[in-house]
């Protein structure tokens, strides 16, 4: 079965959790023991409707306060496909764990009070959604029911949404507007009388649907080595298989591929998982292979299609989302995770700091602070194999890490 990741986004009292706890009633996904719980704690609080916000916010402090702080994920299964849901915070001081929870996704829903039209945060999920390169956007336009349902508030809104895409640089992002009510069901799961002037599909007919392009989609192979595997016994006892993660396309037997960074030449000889063998392995599976060569291969290197090498580069230009409490200043060091490989970063440049709803940029700042979102340059101690992230999400993206402290203290995406 088909899994589809989903990530959404919204201002605070949008109704993101609210949705979710919809989706989850009328799917009939929560459990007896979950749903008596929301009835009691809605019935203590003197609601006459179910809160289904109590689905999702898990932290005491978000139930106390009735918003998202952390990142929640959410599993559940309708008949066609399975779901993964990151619930993400609306406030924002807490844009990095939009940024974290919007990472993997493959689609996005945007949450929008009818009532409140696009605002600052609007313009700032959709710039992250853009620069995270998310492919399928759904623009929930929520609570039509305060609205009276009003066809005139929705165009409204989706004309704005229209015109903010206009000044993207990435093209290829797809918009489905859905004019729903996540507190009354309308147009969540079943289909809404309220909205005769609206013919698309519900939220979950629309996702059900969906063919989402895979986030380890890609037009290159890559294949960075993990762990060598020499079993050392009777039966597999010349046996040297590398074992990894495919990102980009498939890999088939007989692939004539090269080692990176050694740039070595050889032919894939055969594609194992676990007892199995296999003629072919589609991108996102987790395989061994062997090649026709006894070649010297390591972790850390990578195996890629010949004539379709990545870049090999000790400088790099990147955007870069800070995670930390203590600004990033020019000429600080760090250490720089690049899928399996480290090594050690100084910043050599903070060229600007790239305003998220629209409107411009700020040219050589001094520093990057927390929850702002910059380009800089960065200088490391050896070469890492790397793309863009627009061709290679996996492999054009990267973590800061502050060596005293441990802490992650930003992400990076590689131009």
């Amino acid at each position: 079965m088909k899994v589809l990741k989903i990530a959404t986004a919204g201002s605070v009292d949008d109704g993101k959790s609210t949705l979710i706890g919809r989706i989850l009633y009328d799917t009939k996904s929560l459990t007896d023991d979950k749903l008596e719980a929301i009835e009691q704690k809605s019935s203590q609080r003197g609601f006459d409707y179910l809160d289904f916000s109590l689905a999702t916010d898990g932290l005491v402090a978000e139930r106390e306060q009735g918003i998202t702080i952390d990142v929640a994920h959410i599993y559940f299964s309708t008949p066609s496909k399975s779901f993964i849901i990151a619930d993400t915070p609306g406030h924002i001081e807490y844009t990095r764990n939009m940024v974290t929870g919007a990472s993997t996704a493959q689609v996005s829903i945007v949450l929008i009070d009818a009532r409140n039209g696009v605002i600052e945060q609007t313009y700032r999920h959709f710039f992250i959604n853009n620069l995270l390169r998310i492919k399928d956007v759904v623009i929930a336009i929520n609570k039509m029911d305060l609205v009276n349902f009003s066809q005139e508030k929705y165009n409204a809104i989706k004309a704005e949404i229209e015109y903010i895409a206009s000044k993207s640089d990435y093209k290829r992002q797809n918009l489905t507007f859905i004019p729903i009510s996540a507190l009354q069901g309308d147009n969540v799961v079943n289909k809404s009388l309220n909205t005769p002037w609206y013919s698309g599909n519900t939220l979950m007919c629309h996702l059900e649907k969906l063919d989402a392009e895979d986030i380890n989609d890609a037009s290159q192979i890559r294949f960075p080595v993990q762990t060598v595997i020499r079993p050392k016994t009777d039966e597999y006892h010349d046996f040297r298989g590398y074992a990894g993660k495919i990102y980009g396309g498939d890999l088939s037997v007989g692939d004539e591929i090269a080692v990176l960074p050694s740039q070595t030449k050889s032919k894939i000889k055969s594609i194992n998982f676990f007892n199995k063998e296999f003629k072919t392995a589609k991108r996102g599976s987790s395989v061994a292979v062997t090649l026709e060569d006894n070649v010297n291969v390591s972790r850390g290197d990578m195996l890629v299609k010949q004539n379709e090498e990545p870049r090999i580069a000790k400088e790099l230009n990147a955007t870069l989302c800070w995670m930390d409490k203590e600004p990033l200043q020019v000429s600080q060091k760090y250490y720089i995770k690049h899928g399996i490989n480290d090594a050690q970063a100084k910043i050599t440049k903070l060229s600007s700091i790239i305003s998220t709803d629209f409107s411009g940029i700020e040219e050589n700042p001094s520093e990057l602070v927390l929850n702002q979102i910059g380009d800089i340059q960065l200088k490391l101690s050896k070469p890492l194999l790397v793309d863009s992230y627009s061709d290679n999400k996996s492999n054009g993206s990267f973590i800061l890490i502050n060596p005293k402290t441990n802490n992650t203290v930003g992400v990076g995406f590689i131009k």
